[in-house]
């Protein structure tokens, strides 16, 4: 089996040396940046809050579990990431519909309001920091961000990059993307 080194000895170093660095420095910027949004709304919702609302908003009610391996995270994680969410009332618990022992945690009205308000702010900023990107450069950027995002998850999870999870953006469809796609685990 080829070693990392192996594969790398015939690549380009000067373009793995910009790409590694250019990469860092997205890093840097989002972080800093925490790509809130515009206006008011600026980093007004943290990552972990944001990618919780918007996985339950796309794939609704779930239990703690589900939801946590749908993150690529722990449980202990989504617990204390949850409690605050639940608390300001964008996330509720219900009992789960077939089995009312159990508790699901679903988006509240109040939730998918703030969430919607969060993405149309950081729908602007991605048109302001894209402005003068043809429609084909933005669609491009994103399926090879996708592809990026997919193999690093991938890599995580101990697979070749061919066989990105499922659930993770293997496919290059235009959604929005999970933590595992966008975040290590915290």
């Amino acid at each position: 089996m080829p070693t990392s080194q192996d594969m790398t000895t015939d690549l380009d170093p000067g373009l793995l040396d910009a790409l590694q660095h250019q990469v860092a420095v997205f890093a840097r910027r989002a972080e800093q940046t925490r790509l809130g949004g515009t206006g008011q709304l600026r980093n007004s919702m943290d990552r972990a809050a944001y990618l919780l609302l918007n996985r339950l908003d796309q794939e609704g009610p779930m239990g703690v579990k589900a939801l946590a391996a749908g993150m690529g995270i722990d449980s202990s994680t989504v617990t204390r990431q949850v409690a605050p969410l639940v608390d300001t009332g964008l996330v509720k618990r219900t009992s789960h519909p077939e089995d009312g022992r159990a508790v699901v945690l679903q988006l509240s009205p109040r939730g998918q309001a703030r969430l919607e308000e969060v993405r149309s702010s950081r729908r602007e900023l991605m048109a302001q920091v894209t402005d003068g990107w043809t429609e084909a450069e933005r669609e491009s950027f994103c399926t090879l961000l996708t592809r990026f995002n997919s193999a690093l998850s991938a890599r995580q999870a101990g697979l070749p990059p061919a066989e990105a999870p499922a659930g993770t953006t293997a496919d290059t469809s235009v959604r929005m993307p999970t933590e595992t796609e966008t975040a290590p685990a915290s």
